[in-house]
């Protein structure tokens, strides 16, 4: 299996799976990037397409995409999308050309945000994250409550280490700016800064992720560390227990 990261609008990927015959989509927001992609790839067909959450810049480019390639499309269940698609919900099991994809349950950014996790044989696993869990941060709370969108990242982080974190937007600089205002001493958070930088200098996506460098550097999965507790709880005297620590963490973020 082949993992492109597709750029789409200003900060957008749409992750795109192959083997030598087929092509399974997520979240295209966008038509023409990849239908560009398909011709310049004749051999390949792109016979499914994966959708996280409902917002626009995700599903702006399915209906376009099914009218010309017959895809399937796969989303949440719990969501209204612009096309008929197979509704999909925690415990769901998806197979593609062999390829097996856990649903999760993920509310937080949107209430029926789902996320898609796979183990190609011989690889490293995938998980097609949406908007929940970026790396070094987590989406904005549009629909959810901070303790949806704690529960979603608890479920997250609990998948295996070495999982390739396929999220759908390019925020690694800005958000682990904000991960060293949080934890400035973070001696694997500033290694990993300086390591995104140079990548976003080249020109380089910072993605996909790997579950293990995040569970070391994001304040979104690290918010019961002792560390992040109390910049959390210096920086809002709310922040009492796990929840409000976490709400006080994603209010901080979004005013920095």
């Amino acid at each position: 299996m082949k993992l492109i990261a597709l750029p789409a609008f200003t900060d957008n990927y749409i992750w795109l799976l192959h083997n030598d015959r087929h092509v399974l989509a997520v979240d295209p927001g966008d038509s023409a990037a990849v239908l560009d992609w398909l011709t310049r790839h004749p051999d390949l067909q792109l016979d499914t397409i994966l959708v996280t959450h409902h917002h626009a810049d995700h599903t702006g480019g399915v209906a376009e995409l099914v009218a010309r390639t017959g895809a399937r499309c796969v989303g949440p269940a719990l969501e209204k999308m612009p096309v008929e698609v197979q509704g999909m919900q925690q415990g769901d099991h998806l197979s593609w050309h062999g390829l097996n994809f856990d649903v999760l349950d993920v509310p937080g950014h949107t209430l029926g945000h789902i996320a898609f996790w796979a183990h190609p044989a011989g690889q490293n696993p995938i998980l097609f994250s949406g908007d929940t869990l970026f790396s070094g941060g987590c989406g904005r709370l549009f629909e959810g409550t901070p303790a949806q969108m704690l529960d979603s990242l608890d479920r997250l982080a609990a998948l295996p280490g070495h999982t390739r974190i396929c999220c759908a937007h390019e925020y690694t600089l800005s958000n682990l700016k904000f991960a060293l205002a949080v934890e400035p001493d973070n001696l694997a958070l500033q290694r990993h800064f300086e390591l995104c930088t140079l990548q976003r200098q080249q020109a380089l996506p910072t993605l996909p992720a790997c579950m293990d460098t995040e569970r070391a550097i994001n304040p979104f999965l690290r918010s019961r560390e002792a560390s992040v507790v109390a910049a959390v709880r210096q920086h809002d005297r709310q922040a009492v227990d796990d929840v409000s620590t976490f709400a006080a963490l994603r209010q901080w973020k979004n005013e920095f």
